[in-house]
């Protein structure tokens, strides 16, 4: 191995250690100052997801989705939570730890990496909720449970490509904070969590090629409902994923010396 190899792999192994001490740091400080902690993390899906399995099962008659409802709505409820928690959180990456962007010599997309991480995190501990519900509606597992692992990698790379877009544009332009979460919130609709893509009229359809969350959504429903796996609006999420994160990282490198400047 030569000395600049070894170089770069101790630079590697440096931010992979930081970027995990900074998520353990965020998680600690958010769940020691709150009585409830960890059950923060669940609460807030699960009252949405029984406030929209009440709407949608004893309101209305309804004609979207498959059965067991309520696990239908939890296994694209939970990673919305993660997205949007992330996106949300990410508006303030830099303006939050101002004296520590500044101060500390670590590479700066840490700072919106452990964001992400932390999200992430929050979202695997609110997985056995769905466990539990799936167990107690007598919701059948599949096989392709097997692609809930890939949803995750998809999730967290289109997660981390839009804060990395969006942290640096934050600090240049004070309202796209607002915007953010005015988009985040049609989003919501406009991505199928309390519907499922093909539930879509056709005229809609093409919304469900361009939202990459459609895709994601499909591979985490799958091991419950195998019928909502659509290969294509995968591999459409996959590309779109992508792309987010090469745009994310070029708009990142080419703006973090002017936020540096502006913080």
């Amino acid at each position: 191995m030569t000395v600049p190899e070894y170089a770069a792999r101790a630079r590697r192994g440096s931010a992979i250690s930081s970027l995990w001490l900074l998520t353990r740091r965020d998680l600690k400080v958010r769940y020691s100052t709150s009585v409830l902690g960890y059950l923060w993390s669940i609460l807030d899906p699960l009252l949405m997801s029984l406030i929209y399995w009440f709407i949608f099962t004893q309101v209305f008659d309804r004609s979207v989705g498959e059965d067991p409802y309520i696990v239908f709505l939890l296994t694209a409820l939970l990673p919305w939570m993660w997205i949007n928690g992330a996106l949300g959180d990410s508006t303030r990456a830099f303006l939050r730890d101002v004296r520590l962007v500044r101060s500390v010599a670590l590479p700066r997309w840490i700072w919106v990496g452990r964001i992400v991480a932390s999200k992430g995190i929050e979202f695997l501990l609110s997985l056995p909720v769905l466990l539990i519900f799936a167990i107690g509606s007598g919701a059948k597992i599949t096989w392709l449970i097997v692609l809930f692992p890939l949803g995750v990698v998809l999730l967290a790379v289109l997660t981390l490509g839009l804060g990395l877009l969006i942290a640096p544009l934050v600090v240049f332009f004070r309202d796209l904070e607002r915007a953010t979460k005015l988009v985040l919130r049609v989003l919501f609709y406009a991505s199928p969590i309390i519907y499922g893509a093909s539930d879509l009229p056709s005229f809609a359809q093409p919304l469900a090629w361009l939202n990459p969350l459609s895709g994601i959504f499909s591979l985490f429903r799958a091991g419950f409902f195998p019928d909502q796996l659509d290969w294509m609006l995968v591999g459409s999420a996959a590309i779109i994923s992508l792309l987010f994160l090469l745009l994310g990282l070029t708009v990142f490198r080419r703006s973090i010396g002017g936020v540096l400047k502006e913080i």
